[in-house]
């Protein structure tokens, strides 16, 4: 029998840490026990470890106490890190005892799976160094200032390398939880915690989901006064030309620097503004594909098309039938 472990944090966590070690716990014994209902014995023995004896959740709402501590796990298969609190900065105190426990053990052949923001744990380890990983989105800026040598993939739910798992933001981890079953059981006992736990099953992108803000904690005013005349006149024709131009840098050195301050070109960036306005658009009003299109500075369908579901992962159309299906019933008239 292989052996599943659930971390336990007792400090740096958030109101998600729990629905996260929860969440796990339930959906892997219903993959249990299904497995067995099969004729199988169980795939897995499932613990939750920590350093402490407990640890406190939602101001002291919720308490877990973990049944193991790490100290007595010498060998496992499979780790789990759950959310943590998204203000992350450095691993503390028994954060800190469980990152050498996991990285120890990940040497010796187990696999280590992050959930949210349980990357930054993850990553305080070493082992996404140069490698892809999925975060929330909203947490995606801070991460990316702490750990440059990661291949940060916020558009990716699930990342896949080197037996290292991570995943998105919110209550996407029990599409991880999903991937990883399918992969340790099969496919079959995958769709049946699908239904059971009704969990949209091989979903692939948190790209729809995301709200693009800008990285503006960089520190270059140059940049950042970039940043917001795009996002002030982005309907517009903006080339990179006059922006440099506009704030006197040279062109290349413009976009070397708005490169490092934002994580993206300054096409890319203008781009993300345009799309941002027209999602809007979309769950909001009764504009047509064409009307949202002309607003935010396309004038070719194919390429705003092209575009949109580039930063969305889904058509516009789809989009606007998604996250708008109350302006039918006369809401927004």
């Amino acid at each position: 029998m292989k052996h599943l472990t659930i971390l336990v944090p007792d400090v740096q966590t958030a109101n998600s840490t729990i629905a996260c070690i929860v969440g796990a716990y339930q959906i892997f014994t219903g993959a249990n026990n299904y497995w067995e209902k099969k004729g199988n014995n169980p795939l897995f023995k499932i613990e939750t470890a920590g350093v402490a004896e407990e640890s406190s959740f939602i101001n002291g709402l919720l308490t877990i106490k973990p049944q193991v501590n790490i100290s007595s796990l010498k060998k496992t298969d499979l780790i789990l890190i759950p959310s943590l609190n998204p203000e992350f900065k450095t691993a503390l105190k028994g954060n800190v005892l469980l990152i050498d426990w996991f990285r120890e053990q990940y040497k010796s052949g187990a696999e280590v799976a992050s959930m949210c923001t349980g990357a930054f744990m993850l990553a305080s380890s070493g082992l996404l160094e140069k490698r892809s990983c999925s975060i929330h989105w909203n947490s995606a800026d801070n991460f990316r200032s702490l750990f440059p040598g990661v291949h940060l993939k916020t558009e990716k739910l699930i990342t896949d390398e080197h037996g290292i798992y991570t995943n998105g933001g919110g209550y996407s981890f029990l599409n991880l939880l999903l991937y990883l079953i399918e992969k340790y059981y099969d496919r079959e006992t995958a769709i049946y915690c699908s239904k059971i736990f009704q969990v949209e099953i091989d979903r692939q992108t948190q790209s729809a989901f995301t709200i693009f803000t800008g990285q503006k904690s960089h520190g270059d005013d140059v940049v950042i006064q970039a940043q917001k005349y795009m996002e002030d006149n982005f309907y517009e024709k903006i080339s990179v030309e006059d922006l440099s131009k506009r704030f006197a840098v040279g062109r290349r050195n413009f976009d070397r620097r708005f490169i490092k301050a934002t994580g993206n070109t300054p096409i890319e960036y203008l781009q993300r503004v345009k799309i941002e306005s027209a999602k809007k658009a979309f769950e909001t009003t009764r504009k047509t594909i064409n009307e949202v299109m002309y607003e935010v500075g396309y004038s070719d369908v194919k390429a705003f098309r092209e575009i949109f579901r580039k930063l969305t992962g889904i058509s516009p159309l789809d989009y606007k039938n998604k996250y708008n299906k109350d302006i039918g019933n006369g809401i927004y008239s």
